[in-house]
């Protein structure tokens, strides 16, 4: 990772030589020189990176490096800070006017710090040759650590599993897919996270008897990070053909392209199954690619892989994802593993199972934790030696059963850490402060990463990308390399949040731990992390990044640390100004939940010059301060939040935050005032893209068309609703970019004129989400909503015409909710109407009495909700059609409603595996 971090580093002096030339007159050429050192150390810290499970010096060495650049990042910034604290700002944020004495002193003493940190880093240099660390471009994948994990993880078709849990499913319908010749797909790619049991399921579909009906050769190739394609093509032809020794003698002369075509020609001729076992990437695919053939042949092949990208890209027909095992499974392979018995008459103790229980519910499901769990228990025969490795799971876990234990899981589910490019290795770590089990939201996720500076910006710009989507775009790699699992999909298909399997995340800590990334505030123990397995870094690097867990003051040891982020995940009252005085250097200040002491922000947050990141989400504050106009690299700032009893508290709002230029997601509280009967100014902000509960009222909305990378907006002020519609259906100007629009007015204050929704559906053409509360006097045709709106909400709209025929065609509407929407008896949803519609909630239709869902309709539908349509007498017969129905919930209906579904009705929604009454 030290790796990631000069790179990091390496770029970020890039940036800045470029954009502050001027600035930076005198130490220019001091930070060029920096640059280049650590560039050159970049090639060999790949292979020193690797190397430093072996050599505690190599680790060392690793570390000092590490911290060397960071020191560089905290001398330029900590001397932009100074610079800030005594001149006013211009319009770059960091350039400053400064009187020249003052200027060149402060100049004078970062060159000095620069100096001594390239002399650092030649000391450095000059011990590589003392630690054997060579350069990864001459020699890549020299370490004999990795040599030693890729060896450990070879994979033999002759070496079957001895104990198999929860893969019967699995292999019946692999092995379908393979032996189908009406089916498609040439190659089927069983793909997920390391040890969720890929290679033992390939073991098995290449033994299995139908299998080996079917096809006439065989042949099983582990491919691994170090793909060799010749070696591959080879090794397939010799195990399809058999060879004789002058035969084996002629291929081995081949040239490679005789070899892959001579390959290509023998899969054409029989009818063979091959096997590549851990492949990564799609690199080594399209270089394997040309040794087999595609199309309708009787040859198939079979992949394992913990890329779903790679999946996709080989043949998108023959995904196949194995499911981590349920807790009986789990239970059942560790007994197997555990208790290697055949006594018919063995049991296990009561107080073995409920530890056993409790430890195989730690792996997950993953059948290798389990694996690993229990064959180092089978050596365990005391109760009191159980209770040790139940006390210290995790340790046990990440380093397995010692000399005996060929391989751990920390060293199989690195691999993947391995693999990944720098940023995304920063990205992952980034992930350890979060507690376990914790769903975290995708878009704070992002905006966390872009605020840590950990996207690159090399590509925002073009087109509509925002550096946001960049970000994104890692977690999908994240998550296609089955690092990251997927929490939430929202409505329009997209990410909402992301979690970690429990085994993932230990190792996401413990090399937390290794690189020094974080430290854990969590109770009266800090930095819970070293208790993971994990071999101690002898460096005196500084303390950057915090995450608290619980406690309410930090320790007097962290406040000499240059603290770039502090995340709080505790709900306790909090006294955080001491962050202001000690951490200059934030770029990142999450409180969300806290109870803030003092519920007027002190001016103090004024110093923060480097925030861009800051949460005060439910925090009860009332009052910002007009310091806050000095973050003048604040890209987020979140101010919802309620009081003590929950409710929405006022905040008073200086005028200064409407001039904050680099503001890129402004959520504001529900209820706010500024400090003077002034309009506020919206032009200042234009790379908004998230601006959260404007104060319709407080502003001039027309002055919404200027804010031109808008992706989200919230309006909470009813009375101005209707203004809303002719202002962004401008002919020249619409909020073109804009995502999802709400226009919230609550249940007790629905505006009294009317929304005009087709020049609100017209003024924003590229909606994925509308929610609109408010009278509405006709819907617009369905070929002027836009077309990929995905989620809609309409509250008191009060319709008189059916909405169900207009809806039931747009293409893409995945979820509809309804209240009051529709004040008509009779209600149809067409034949083949909401194609696509997976959610549908219907509350509030006073008059409603009879809906009819006609055959194909809603072909998609899982979840059903109907609540107080008091007049609705019995559910829709096309519901017996709809067989993709999962949960339908009832409430607050008539009793004679639910009788009659319980009784005479229940036929046609039989089904359906869950159904809930509720009162």
């Amino acid at each position: 990772m030290a790796a990631s971090v000069v790179s990091f580093v390496v770029e970020k002096l890039g940036n800045l030589l470029i954009e502050e030339a001027a600035f930076l007159q005198g130490v220019g050429d001091e930070l060029r020189q920096l640059q280049t050192e650590l560039t050159r150390m970049q090639c060999f810290l790949k292979d020193a990176d690797n190397r430093q499970n072996e050599d505690e010096r190599v680790r060392n060495w690793v570390s000092e490096i590490r911290d060397a650049a960071y020191d560089a990042e905290d001398a330029i910034e900590t001397f932009a800070l100074e610079i800030s604290y005594s001149n006013k700002r211009s319009e770059n944020s960091l350039k400053r006017f400064v009187p020249s004495f003052d200027k060149g002193r402060k100049l004078h003493k970062l060159g000095s710090k620069i100096k001594a940190i390239k002399a650092t880093i030649s000391d450095l240099t000059r011990s590589l040759q003392t630690y054997g660390v060579t350069s990864a471009v001459r020699n890549e994948g020299s370490s004999s650590d990795f040599e030693r994990q890729r060896q450990l993880r070879w994979s033999y078709s002759h070496v079957v599993e001895e104990y198999i849990v929860g893969l019967d499913e699995n292999i019946v319908q692999v092995v379908e897919q393979l032996v189908n010749e009406e089916k498609s797909c040439q190659v089927v790619s069983i793909w997920g996270m390391g040890g969720l049991g890929k290679t033992t399921l390939a073991k098995e579909v290449y033994h299995h008897r139908t299998i080996r009906r079917h096809f006439e050769g065989f042949a099983w190739a582990y491919i691994s990070q170090q793909c060799k394609f010749r070696d591959v093509w080879e090794g397939t032809l010799i195990k399809l053909t058999s060879p004789s020794k002058d035969e084996r003698d002629q291929i081995s002369q081949m040239k490679d392209e005789e070899v892959a075509k001579k390959l290509y020609e023998v899969l054409q001729e029989k009818r063979c199954l091959v096997i590549l076992d851990d492949i990564w990437n799609t690199d080594d695919w399209d270089s394997l690619r040309p040794g087999f053939p595609s199309g309708k042949v009787g040859s198939k092949m079979l992949v394992t892989t913990r890329n779903r990208e790679l999946a996709l890209h080989i043949d998108p027909g023959g995904l196949h994802n194995p499911e981590c095992l349920n807790g009986e499974q789990s239970w059942k392979l560790f007994q197997k593993k555990a208790f290697p018995r055949k006594d018919t008459d063995f049991s296990i103790c009561r107080d073995k199972e409920r530890l056993g229980r409790d430890m195989v519910a730690r792996c997950g499901g993953l059948p290798l934790g389990i694996i690993v769990l229990g064959g180092l228990l089978a050596t365990k025969e005391t109760l009191n030696e159980w209770e040790i490795v139940h006390k210290n799971i995790k340790s046990y876990l990440g380093r397995g059963s010692g000399q005996r234990q060929k391989t751990t899981i920390h060293d199989v589910l690195a691999l993947s850490y391995n693999d990944l490019p720098s940023q995304l290795k920063l990205c992952f770590l980034y992930l350890s402060h979060f507690p376990e089990d914790f769903d975290i939201p995708t878009k704070k996720l992002v905006r966390l990463w872009v605020a840590e500076a950990f996207v690159s910006p090399e590509f925002e710009g073009e087109g509509d990308e925002m550096l946001e989507d960049i970000a994104e775009l890692y977690l999908i790699d994240l998550i296609n390399r089955c690092i990251v699992e997927v929490g939430v999909i929202g409505a329009s298909g997209r990410i909402k949040s992301c979690r970690l399997h429990d085994l993932m995340r230990d190792l996401c800590l413990s090399k937390a731990k290794q690189e020094n990334f974080l430290h854990i505030v969590s109770g009266h123990e800090t930095d819970p992390i070293s208790s993971h397995s994990v071999r101690r870094v002898s460096s005196t690097g500084r303390i950057r990044r915090l995450a608290i867990f619980s406690g309410s003051f930090l320790p007097e040891n962290y406040k000499k640390n240059p603290i770039r982020s502090v995340l709080y995940f505790n709900k306790n009252n909090q006294q955080i100004e001491s962050m202001f005085e000690y951490f200059k250097l934030l770029r990142v200040l999450d409180v969300e939940g806290i109870q803030l002491l003092d519920v007027v922000l002190p001016e103090e947050i004024g110093r923060l010059v480097h925030l861009r990141y800051l949460s005060l989400k439910k925090t009860g504050m009332r009052k910002l301060p007009s310091s806050i106009g000095n973050l003048v690299c604040l890209e987020t700032l979140n101010l919802e939040t309620i009081d003590d009893l929950g409710w929405e508290s006022t905040v008073e709002l200086p005028d200064a935050i409407w001039k904050m230029e680099q503001l890129r997601h402004l959520y504001l509280p529900k209820w706010c005032d500024n400090s003077t009967d002034d309009k506020l100014q919206l032009t200042n902000l234009r790379n908004l893209q998230t601006l959260v509960n404007l104060p319709a009222n407080k502003c001039d909305l027309r002055d919404l068309l200027s804010l031109t990378n808008l992706r989200k907006l919230v309006l909470n002020d009813s009375r101005h609703f209707h203004e809303f519609g002719p202002i962004i259906n401008h002919p020249n100007k619409k909020l073109r970019n804009l995502q999802s629009l709400s226009m919230k007015a609550g249940l007790l204050s629905f505006p009294h004129k009317v929304i005009d929704i087709q020049q609100v559906v017209q003024g924003c053409p590229r909606l994925w989400k509308l929610h609109l509360e408010g009278r509405i006097e006709k819907l617009p045709d369905c070929h002027e909503f836009p077309q990929n709106l995905a989620k809609l909400t309409l509250w008191g709209s009060s319709l008189v015409e059916d909405v169900m025929p207009t809806l039931g065609k747009l293409p893409n509407l995945r979820v509809l909710s309804g209240w009051e929407v529709f004040v008509g008896k009779q209600m149809v949803c067409l034949e083949n109407g909401f194609p696509k519609l997976e959610s549908l909630l219907l509350r509030g239709l006073l008059n409603l009495e009879e809906w009819t869902v006609e055959p194909g309709a809603m072909p998609s539908l899982r979840y059903l909700k109907i609540s107080n349509c008091i007049k609705l007498k019995m559910v829709p017969d096309g519901l017996r059609s709809v067989s993709t129905l999962q949960e339908l919930e009832i409430r607050w209906m008539p009793r004679t409603f639910k009788l009659r579904l319980e009784g005479e009705d229940f036929f046609k929604v039989q089904h359906v595996p869950s159904i809930i009454f509720l009162n």
